[in-house]
């Protein structure tokens, strides 16, 4: 007897085409038979030694976040409903440039600083890695879902230079290259960059170049979080494709928005820049989250020039009322860097979480809100929590467009990706609601996917990009990474007032044959694992 049949599934199965019914058949954590209208056709129907019947339920393959923040909360929170909930199946980390593989003991700490508004500082992890090989390894030892890795190039250029503003030396540049040959030798799926974040700003095209050609020469694929998503998006998302062409590497565009005032409408203007690098052969994917607001920590809003040297500088700066100045000035009149080179709205800044508690009155006010609560100037009020928190506050940017939202989804090479950030009281609903916000309000309320279409785009597309040979369809022969959900009732239950509830209409979701949620809820299963690079 096989382990499981899931019997009169309408199966759409991530190609696109029109679903089906039929009989799934799961063992040794594989699809092994597919029988269509097995019921119909009344046909000998297979055996198990557990009976699903799925009837009104969608079967399709398990989802893939494509840009996930979760390096650390898959380590720290066993049950990972955030993710397993939505039925994704698969995470991909090490996302903008920064995470905790390559380091030493020096840029270890500099990195759990520089991002603890992403995953917190880590005091209740034990960090017993250092290598790429080695971080996978500990994933290994059992997770809620399945999760790839990005080798971040900022993190490798903090190992390799520092984070000081200045070009690598020949010597350093050598070892960068080494360190990304190693991380995708050890099973790193590709390159990210954080080119709004430090150190990786820092890095000129030319370098980035020369990173890319390594990555190639795996099999990888470049992911970076470009230059600006504001003034300039559309010369920096240029600059992508035209490095990428010059190195011959496969590009994938995280978090593909067109945010401020000043690109309201123009998503057309980016797909036709898009349009243009796929016919002429480009290797082209990207992601997207179906929200407008974006989400970050109030530490990256600085210009780059405050934010040189790490996190230590960086507060040693901002302590000094005169440094803090031409912060200010950069902030809110010329437009920093860091804030996309727009200038900051700070009723458009809303506080999502702090890491001390002691300042948790200000999370779900604006800076403009807060500011008005102390009775002092927004950035008075931004600097304050800057320094108290120590570079741990997280934000969300009220700055997206809607048009530009369902505009980019429609796309060719569009992926779905939640961006989502666990940490804080009050964090970016995505990170509950990405992948049922898709299904429901985008699929079956606004129409502006067909389900197999949506399907497609958070499952095979994402897989082919990994280079995942046995993942993203339901096929015989495949992974029995799978989800079942009602198309008439699935939706996200985060919201920004509520951000942590989990979505509906989602009864079941398996990782590699066994269940992870079983009636709408989580099961004690740890079946997720790293899912290293194919080799070429």
């Amino acid at each position: 007897m096989e382990d499981l049949v899931i019997r009169d599934a309408d199966v759409v199965d991530g190609s696109g085409e029109p679903s089906y019914r039929a009989d799934v058949v799961v063992d040794g954590g594989r699809i092994v038979s597919i029988v269509k209208e097995a019921a119909a056709a009344g046909c000998q129907r297979p055996g198990a030694v557990r009976e699903l019947d799925a009837a009104g339920l969608v079967l399709s393959p398990g989802f893939i976040d494509m840009h996930a923040h979760s390096d650390l909360a898959l380590l720290r929170d066993p049950d990972h409903s955030a993710k397993a909930a939505q039925g994704v199946t698969l995470e991909v980390l090490g996302q903008d440039g920064l995470s905790y593989a390559p380091v030493d003991d020096r840029t270890l700490q500099e990195v759990r600083r520089a991002i603890t508004g992403w995953n917190g500082y880590g005091d209740d992890i034990e960090f017993d890695w250092r290598s790429v090989g080695e971080y996978l390894d500990r994933l290994d030892r059992g997770i809620a879902v399945n999760a790839a890795y990005l080798i971040p190039q900022g993190t490798v250029r903090a190992l390799a230079v520092g984070w000081e503003d200045r070009e690598a030396t020949p010597e350093e540049l050598d070892r960068m290259r080494q360190l990304v040959a190693e991380g995708l030798e050890q099973g790193a799926v590709g390159l990210s960059s954080g080119l709004t974040y430090t150190p990786g700003m820092y890095a000129p095209d030319a370098e980035l170049t020369e990173l890319c050609r390594v990555v190639a020469s795996y099999g990888g694929y470049y992911c970076p979080h470009h230059r600006s998503y504001g003034a300039g998006a559309l010369e920096a998302y240029a600059e992508m494709v035209e490095l990428t062409r010059e190195a011959g590497c496969p590009l994938h565009l995280a978090h593909a928005t067109m945010n401020f005032g000043v690109n309201k409408g123009r998503a057309p203007e980016l797909l036709a820049l898009l349009d243009r690098a796929l016919d002429a052969g480009a290797d082209l994917t990207l992601d997207t989250y179906p929200y407008t607001p974006g989400s970050t920590t109030l530490a990256a809003l600085l210009p780059s020039w405050a934010s040189a040297g790490g996190p230590q500088e960086v507060l040693a700066r901002l302590g000094d009322p005169a440094t803090a100045e031409r912060v200010r000035h950069d902030l809110e009149v010329t437009g920093a860097d860091g804030c996309h080179g727009v200038p900051v709205e700070w009723e458009t800044i809303e506080i999502s979480g702090v890491a001390d508690p002691a300042l948790g009155r200000y999370v779900g006010r604006t800076v403009l809100q807060a500011a008005r609560l102390r009775d002092e100037a927004p950035w008075d009020t931004a600097r304050h929590l800057l320094l108290a928190d120590r570079l741990g506050t997280t934000i969300l940017q009220h700055v997206g467009h809607e048009e530009n939202v369902r505009a980019i989804m429609r796309h060719r090479a569009h992926t779905g990706g939640s961006d989502g950030i666990l940490q804080g009281a009050k964090p970016h609903p995505r990170a509950y609601g990405t992948f049922p916000r898709y299904l429901g309000p985008y699929v079956r309320e606004l129409g502006v996917l067909t389900l197999e279409e949506c399907v497609a785009r958070l499952t095979a597309r994402p897989a082919a990009r990994l280079r995942l040979p046995d993942r993203g369809l339901v096929r015989e022969g495949y992974r029995a990474d799978l989800v079942l959900f009602d198309p008439r009732t699935v939706a996200p239950g985060a919201t920004f007032a509520e951000p942590r509830r989990l979505p509906t209409g989602i009864p079941y979701v398996l990782v590699d044959g066994r269940f992870v949620i079983e009636d709408g809820r989580r099961t004690d299963v740890l079946a997720g694992r790293s899912v290293r690079r194919t080799p070429v």
